[in-house]
């Protein structure tokens, strides 16, 4: 069968052009007014939205970009990615969940050129995430960041941040201990996130302080405001396709199995939920009329995933391949000519009302770029 040289009126040069303009964007990206720089306790200020610094933002940021480089061989992406790494390597960060999401973008680099210097990295960080991370009850990961501890926490972002990181580094240096960790950590964080009412996620879940002790029964806790929050949600949309694809899970495999049957249920529920404009609330299931206001960066999450489960067989063409696309015109729509992804809410922090996510900002970052380079990089494919 030839390959289509149109696809819903759109052509591979066109979506070409529109990343090229989310590249140039994404590394240009500048915080003006300081309204949302991050200062630290001890005195360091970390710049999510500018490009040359380290946080959870530039982590997602450089995954956009090895996804282009990889479908095109660019050049100017990969020359992106080394200059950011040779920089920010040498300067060194704190250790946390959000900061190692970029050994996700390291783990294929070192694959690809096998650069002796950021073997050390790799095993330090991965072998930090394995033993001193500190964790909740059952051993799950707790979600530490910059600032804060977030004591017995779990969130749905430490899947994309860390435990996709583990597994590809595990896979790449033939470390079988940080793959097995990481199907755990996948598997707790769906134990106690997923929501069966609905197919979706919760952001977060909350173990009581007293289930940390060795008195044994059962452990509970609570999943805060039980937010169905869109970009949260986008996380698992995007993470599980790829944990399938990163540990090479057979079709026979019954952990693929399972995280299959959970990523069909969630792209029920959000095929039900989609606007009629292709988008998504930043509250899933909370109205327009109510504050939920659409949501740029996990609508081009949803239809990442959704087109890459579809070309990887995982879920049904027929029943989501609309969806998808819908989707991918949505954020398209959305690209200014400034090659600015808008609509984009800034980083969320866990919410103990529903209201708090509805009075996040939105502004342009690193990760909305990246997740619409993403979404259109999975696009080109169909052009293939």
């Amino acid at each position: 069968m030839p390959s289509p040289l149109i696809v819903e009126g759109f052509r591979a040069t066109d979506i070409h052009s529109k990343v090229e303009s989310l590249v140039t964007n994404l590394v240009n990206i500048k915080d003006e007014t300081g309204h949302f720089l991050l200062p630290l306790p001890d005195g360091r200020i970390i710049d999510t939205k500018g490009w040359n610094d380290w946080e959870w933002t530039h982590g997602i940021g450089l995954y956009g970009l090895w996804q282009y480089h990889t479908l095109t061989s660019s050049e100017r992406a990969l020359d992106m990615i080394d200059k950011w790494f040779s920089e920010r390597l040498a300067e060194g960060t704190t250790k946390n969940i959000n900061t190692m999401a970029a050994f996700l973008t390291l783990a294929y680099l070192y694959e690809k050129k096998r650069d002796p210097s950021q073997l050390a990295w790799l095993e330090g960080w991965c072998d930090w995430a394995m033993r001193d991370l500190p964790r909740t009850p059952l051993g799950g990961m707790q979600h530490i960041t910059y600032v804060d501890e977030n004591h017995n926490q779990l969130w749905d972002d430490t899947l994309m941040m860390t435990v996709l990181p583990l597994a590809k580094v595990g896979m790449v240096l033939s470390r079988p201990d940080y793959i097995e960790e990481a199907k755990r950590q996948v598997l707790l964080h769906i134990q106690y996130l997923f929501d069966p009412t609905t197919g979706l996620f919760f952001h977060g879940w909350q173990f009581d302080d007293d289930d940390d002790n060795d008195k044994g029964g059962f452990v509970g806790g609570h999943n805060f405001a039980r937010a169905r929050w869109a970009r949260g949600n986008s996380w698992l949309t995007i993470a599980i396709p790829d944990f399938i694809e990163i540990l090479d899970l057979t079709p026979q495999d019954g952990l693929r199995m399972y995280l299959v049957g959970v990523l069909e249920a969630q792209c029920r529920a959000l095929r039900a939920l989609q606007t009629p404009d292709g988008m998504w609330r930043t509250l899933l299931d909370v109205s327009e009329e109510e504050g939920s206001y659409p949501e740029a960066s996990a609508t081009a999450g949803f239809a990442y995933g959704l087109l890459k489960a579809i070309r990887k067989r995982y879920i049904s063409k027929e029943k989501y391949m609309d969806v998808a696309v819908r989707a991918v015109k949505a954020v398209l729509q959305r690209i200014n000519e400034d090659g600015e992804l808008v609509d984009v809410s800034f980083g969320t922090a866990m919410g103990h009302n529903l209201k708090h996510y509805i009075d996040i900002e939105r502004t342009s970052m690193p990760y909305g770029q990246a997740m619409a380079i993403m979404a259109l990089v999975e696009f080109l494919r169909v052009f293939i």
